[in-house]
């Protein structure tokens, strides 16, 4: 159990343990905020560490994708308004992100779907029956490991060809992908995690794109919660990459796989961790969470939040949208900003993370 401190002796010791370290990782960011996401490059940069968002154990192979293929998309707004199709890929926002579709994607009535939900068709695929399917109008029930060969399908079918393998199911799929007016695929963790990780993606991608010489159809990732479209964001804006970032030659290298938090852990080529965030350090593999338990971790969230291990270092830090203001990014990557309701004795991260830079130059 740890012994509690004055805040300057905890910034002290971070500051030793960053001070000494030859191999530093910042990881998290996604419980910032723009201002805290900045601070955490800055500290890299200043440190030569490496630095990865959350995105890297969620859609970090949707970003690959991206990169490779491009993404047709558009704003909440945009689909709220005019999608007449909504498709759910290997996602169940009926659990992961409750008043979406009340919100969003499935029942709002708009100036072009005045009916709301009885103007949309609502498909969920997905390798179970979830929450989301048993609300849907259809429910594709797709193998596991087969979201790659139903895509390729689905292409096939849209360009005209027909090789007598799709099901009569798939060619309903479609013809309704071909024939509504504005359509939209979330995708979630379900076809980013899959044992192809960005391959299928870029199909699904792909799929889109040419589901474009029929009629407006668009694609929006299903993120986790909290703002990791803002570190993708702000990771861009200062380093022109969006995760997985390495500083140790004093210039902004990216390379998914190896500078990945979770790879960089399992490979025991970090000697020091400054979490900014810890809310997904259980998605770390076993390997990677035990050598994590073996080095001096410095760990920065609300009081609030679930810890997972103990820290060598943990500084509580007060809640963006509660205490501090901020500007957080939505799924959409647009720009909201959080107001403070409350005060609190607590230090925002951006401070601490200011404090630990001032401290590292003397």
């Amino acid at each position: 159990k740890g012994k509690n401190c004055s805040y300057e002796r905890a910034i002290e010791e971070a500051a030793r343990i960053l001070r000494g370290s030859h191999a530093p990782l910042i990881y998290g960011l996604s419980q910032s905020s723009t201002g805290g996401q900045r601070a955490a490059v800055a500290l890299a940069d200043q440190l030569g560490a490496v630095i990865d968002t959350t995105a890297s154990v969620c859609h970090g192979p949707s970003i690959v994708a991206i990169q490779q293929v491009g993404e047709s998309t558009c704003t909440l707004g945009e689909i709220k308004q005019r999608a007449d199709l909504v498709i759910f890929w290997g996602a169940n926002p009926a659990v992961s992100h409750p008043r979406h579709m009340e919100r969003y994607s499935a029942e709002p009535c708009s100036e072009f779907l005045p009916s709301g939900r009885g103007d949309r068709t609502v498909v969920v695929i997905d390798v179970e029956e979830t929450e989301t399917a048993r609300a849907a109008d259809v429910f594709h029930q797709v193998e596991p490991e087969q979201d790659f060969e139903l895509i390729w399908r689905l292409r096939s079918l849209v360009a005209g060809y027909n090789d007598g393998k799709a099901t009569g199911a798939e060619r309903q799929l479609a013809n309704l992908m071909k024939n509504c007016r504005y359509g939209v695929i979330f995708f979630g963790l379900g076809i980013a995690q899959s044992h192809l990780g960005h391959g299928t993606v870029s199909g699904l991608l792909r799929l889109v794109a040419e589901l474009n010489a029929h009629t407006r159809f668009t694609a929006r990732r299903m993120r986790i919660p909290g703002d990791v479209s803002g570190a993708d964001s702000v990771l861009c804006w200062q380093t022109g990459y969006p995760f997985a970032v390495d500083f140790s030659r004093k210039y902004p290298r990216y390379n998914p796989d190896e500078f990945t938090a979770n790879e960089l852990l399992e490979r025991g080529d970090v000697d020091a961790c400054l979490l900014v965030g810890i809310e997904s350090v259980s998605e770390f593999s076993e390997a990677a969470q035990d050598w994590l338990s073996s080095i001096p971790v410095i760990a920065l969230d609300t009081p609030a939040a679930l810890q997972e291990m103990q820290y060598h270092v943990q500084i509580p830090t007060a809640t963006y949208g509660i205490h501090e203001p901020g500007t957080a990014y939505r799924m959409d990557e647009t720009p909201i900003p959080l107001r403070k309701l409350v005060d609190t004795i607590l230090p925002s991260d951006e401070q601490v993370l200011a404090d630990l830079c001032r401290r590292l130059t003397r």
